[in-house]
């Protein structure tokens, strides 16, 4: 099989990943969404706290989650959740990344916020390729916990 047909399938499987936005802020939600849209991928639903980012965890490949939410500092648990329970790649975006000491399990790293779209999509195109057996340069902005590797998406 040539590169090429190796690569194309790698991004017509990534075009297919869904991603959910766990962010009480609605306008920062909104921000993040204009930018996994631009990049051709789908945003599979927006959630401010723990019950409603749990309901949404199976339509979810992929999930940006803040720390401080809605119902408290709750990202830390659901982010372990939805990597355990779901199988969903977690990345953290949060202006309190001390918060997470101890709590990664299962989550591929945390970007500090303020975080500029251009860093969203470097982190994305990682994620993507860590889902899909695929190879990203580690984003600069993304400080990583662990190496998480999935080879099947569900």
């Amino acid at each position: 099989m040539s590169a090429n047909v190796v690569r194309r399938r790698l991004e017509d499987a990534a075009m297919k990943q869904r991603v959910m936005i766990v962010e009480d802020e609605f306008l920062i939600a909104l921000d993040v969404a204009d930018t996994v849209e631009s990049m051709g991928l789908t945003v599979s639903g927006f959630a401010s706290g723990r019950m409603h980012a749990l309901s949404l965890a199976p339509n979810a490949d992929i999930a940006l989650v803040d720390v401080n939410l809605s119902d408290g500092p709750t990202g830390p648990s659901i982010g372990r959740e939805l990597a355990e329970r779901f199988g969903v790649t977690v990345i953290f975006m949060t202006a309190n990344p001390e918060q997470l000491e101890g709590h990664p399990n299962g989550s591929l790293g945390v970007l500090t916020k303020p975080v500029m779209p251009h860093s969203i999509e470097e982190t994305l195109d990682y994620a993507l390729a860590n889902r899909l057996g695929g190879i990203a340069a580690v984003p600069r902005d993304l400080q990583i916990f662990r190496h998480v590797h999935h080879l099947q998406p569900h």
